[in-house]
């Protein structure tokens, strides 16, 4: 038995390894940032123009789907810049104390990531006009009648924000961010490089084509494709143990395609969610259109989790449209799923208050 086996065989050494590939996955630099070049390439110039000047970047608010690097992008920025990092998230500033906690402990020049910050309470929101313009906040001391504002200067800091939804964000707060970056979904290329170097990490040797499968069913997000590989790397060493006994270290294109049907995604990238929703669409209702809560009731999900998770994908790779009387599927949908067009009855046109 080599030591790798017993690497393997060792829980512990297996959670630290794991651990491990996590935090080595995320590049460190923008050159090893694969994709987003437009994106690299703005953030490289504000960098370097800001330690030029010897002084804190502007303020970064990086826009897009989930799982396109946000998270890496920012502490890239903390890491070229060769400054601290602070982590926190919308959702956990509630209130303006919460927010006036974390600014008043920065230290010069520390970068503040604040992940969902569109999420955040509205009265943490106002503190973060002043804070971000002019390095400071008032603090209400007292109440009623008697309360007095307290001035408070805080250091100059970075504030990096990230948000799926930057339409939800005030004007006055989007517009006092220096730069906004809008991330854009990777291409297969893209993602095939994304996908050779967690590979390389993972000890799993993997061919061209069985890397571009795998590339062509994560929906342009690196995210996905890094989540799809660790399941094709399960599938891999188990069957390869159970086969000879040990453990196994590389996967082809016929292991790749088997695991991904073993979890449901199929050569689009579609998972079981998705195809219940579409084959609701076209079987239950001839194809649309159909509102959303209608179909939300059919497949037995929430109208939310639909309308925010299922649909953008199925909207961008053209299955369905969304139409004024509701869903409609797209004849490539029909293809994909080898059916034949229907007449839509005139009992599934649902009124204009269903969509």
């Amino acid at each position: 038995m080599t030591d790798r086996d017993e690497d393997l065989t060792d829980p512990e050494l297996a959670n630290e390894a794991e651990l491990a590939f996590e935090g080595a996955l995320r590049p460190k630099s923008l050159q090893e940032f694969v994709g987003q070049s437009r994106v690299r390439g703005q953030l490289q110039l504000l960098l370097t123009a800001a330690t030029l000047q010897q002084r804190t970047p502007d303020h970064i608010l990086l826009a897009g789907p989930p799982g396109l690097g946000k998270t890496t992008l920012a502490m890239i920025v903390a890491h070229e810049s060769g400054r601290p990092l602070r982590m926190s998230s919308g959702p956990a500033i509630q209130h303006a104390g919460d927010l006036a906690a974390i600014l008043s402990s920065l230290v010069p020049g520390e970068v503040l990531f604040i992940d969902e910050i569109h999420r955040m309470a509205r009265s943490a929101e106002e503190m973060l006009y002043l804070a971000m313009e002019d390095f400071r906040i008032d603090i209400m001391v007292g109440k009623g009648a008697g309360a007095t504002s307290v001035p408070l200067d805080l250091a100059p800091f970075t504030l990096v924000g990230a948000t799926t939804r930057s339409g939800l964000l005030p004007n006055p707060l989007r517009d006092r961010f220096g730069f906004t970056a809008h991330l854009e979904f990777y291409d297969e290329a893209e993602l095939e490089q994304v996908l050779a170097r967690a590979a390389t990490m993972l000890g799993l040797r993997i061919d061209r084509a069985a890397v571009a499968e795998i590339a062509g069913r994560c929906r342009g997000t690196p995210r996905i494709a890094n989540r799809l590989l660790r399941r094709v790397r399960d599938y891999a060493l188990v069957h390869a143990a159970s086969d000879s006994g040990r453990p196994g270290t590389g996967a082809d294109l016929d292991a790749v395609k088997a695991a991904l049907e073993l979890y449901d995604v199929d050569e689009l990238g579609l998972d079981r969610l998705d195809r219940a929703v579409m084959q609701t669409l076209l079987t239950r209702f001839g194809g649309g259109p159909v509102g959303l809560n209608t179909l939300a009731v059919s497949t037995g999900e929430e109208a939310e989790t639909i309308e925010a998770v299922v649909e953008p994908f199925l909207v961008r790779i053209g299955l369905i449209t969304r139409t004024p009387r509701g869903r409609v599927a797209t004849p490539a949908a029909w293809r994909h799923f080898g059916l034949t067009n229907q007449t839509v009855e005139s009992s599934t046109a649902l009124p204009l208050d269903d969509l």
